[in-house]
């Protein structure tokens, strides 16, 4: 039988959700724990990867697993035994064709910027000293929905069969003296969100024009775009699915 579950956690203490032969990860944290109360071996595979830093306020897994019959329980267990930073939401059963990564129908991250220096959001925002003009940010990253190919944001000697992605939405807001950047996509490239926030940031700082910006994605090169925004601003937020994967 095949399951999904649902956490979330904070990424400071980790070096991404994938199992690192040399590094603690998310991912081998929630296996072991998950081994250790089931008395398996349990192995999960994930809707996709955060790297080093990055935070998750929803990300599924999948597993299987004979029945259980007490989900709650287990999600009570779980928790107990999990590292305050990593926290289960969800554990629900699906069908048993169902993939967190390759049913996912959109993805939605958000990159928080703070413009002053405050100890609770070190670990959780960009802090910069100078507000850019989000006026022009906005329309650069309006325009990303006219693209598909983002071969330029993303990291360099990465094995993808293809770098198009189709954007549904990116924009900045001011959010509780916080500028937080939203971008959902069917897919996203690794490094790609934050190689975005760095290039907007050149815009808002009007070192790159709009027209710059078309021409950095049309270069289809890594190095023409900005440099990457810190990992530890950047969230992955939301992941989403359709009803009829559910038993």
């Amino acid at each position: 039988m095949r399951y999904f579950i649902e956490i979330a956690y904070k990424g400071k203490n980790y070096h991404g959700w994938q199992i690192q032969p040399d590094a603690i990860t998310v991912q081998e944290v929630l296996e072991k724990t998950m081994t250790t109360i089931l008395r398996k071996e349990i192995k999960v595979t994930g809707a996709g990867r955060t790297d080093a830093g990055v935070h998750a306020k929803q990300l599924f897994a999948h597993f299987d697993f004979e029945e259980i019959k007490e989900l709650r329980e287990l999600r009570f267990k779980l928790n107990s035994l999990l590292p305050k930073d990593i926290s289960v939401q969800d554990i629900f059963r699906v069908k048993e064709d169902a993939h967190t990564r390759f049913n996912a129908l959109e993805r939605e991250y958000e990159y928080k910027i703070t413009f002053k220096k405050d100890p609770f959001s070190e670990d959780f925002a960009h802090l910069i000293h100078y507000i850019p003009n989000i006026d022009l940010m906005n329309n650069a990253a309006k325009e990303l929905l006219n693209y598909k190919d983002f071969q330029c944001f993303s990291r360099t000697n990465t094995e993808v069969k293809t770098y198009n992605c189709k954007i549904e939405k990116a924009f900045w807001k001011n959010e509780n003296s916080q500028l937080v950047f939203t971008i959902s996509a069917d897919r996203f490239l690794r490094n790609m969100v934050r190689a975005i926030v760095g290039t907007l940031l050149d815009v808002g700082f009007e070192k790159t024009s709009l027209e710059d910006f078309h021409e950095i994605i049309k270069s289809k090169n890594r190095s023409k775009a900005g440099t990457s925004a810190p990992a530890k601003g950047l969230y992955l937020t939301k992941v989403l699915y359709s009803e009829n994967i559910k038993y």
